[in-house]
């Protein structure tokens, strides 16, 4: 098939073609898209055009097929996006909901590795600084923030094993 019988036969249809996308994706852009990339799949196959007796039928069912997948695919594209934000938003909610439990681990501590947890991992504080603030020894201040995180860690610890155990169950 030559570019003039091609033109003559096949891209003559370009208009129908795109009416009849148009009744499927909604979108004039993703209709002429449609059109366009069935257009290039004629050309590389237009020996084998020849064999078709109706040559529109042929290509409205293209036009068909084509639009399906495309919506199939927008279905699948628009599906895997709402899972992502309800894991997103599931993920939000544990976040939350573990930072308020560690600061009412906090909140639990004895006054002093309170004090110097919150200075040190909240505030940012240095050891050193922490140390004239509270008029602590430097060691003291260590030896708070040590046991104050270690205090902490084990009830996340405990908590993440009844959790762990919950959701086995």
């Amino acid at each position: 098939m030559t570019q003039e019988t091609f033109k003559d036969t096949v891209f003559i249809l370009k208009n129908e073609m795109y009416r009849f996308a148009k009744r499927f994706v909604m979108s004039n852009d993703e209709a002429e898209d449609v059109v366009q990339d069935l257009m290039i799949k004629f050309w590389q196959k237009k020996e084998e055009l020849a064999q078709f007796g109706n040559l529109k039928s042929y290509a409205l069912k293209a036009v068909r097929n084509e639009c399906l997948n495309r919506l199939k695919h927008h279905d699948v594209r628009q599906g895997f996006a709402d899972l992502q934000l309800h894991r997103s938003e599931l993920y939000s909610m544990e976040v939350n909901n573990l930072k308020e439990h560690i600061i009412g681990f906090i909140n639990q501590l004895p006054e002093k590795q309170k004090m110097v947890i919150h200075l040190k991992d909240v505030e940012e504080y240095e050891v050193s600084e922490i140390s004239e603030m509270l008029e602590m020894e430097e060691n003291a201040v260590r030896v708070n923030l040590m046991r104050a995180r270690q205090k902490v860690k084990e009830q996340i610890s405990q908590l993440m094993n009844y959790e762990q155990r919950q959701v086995s169950r």
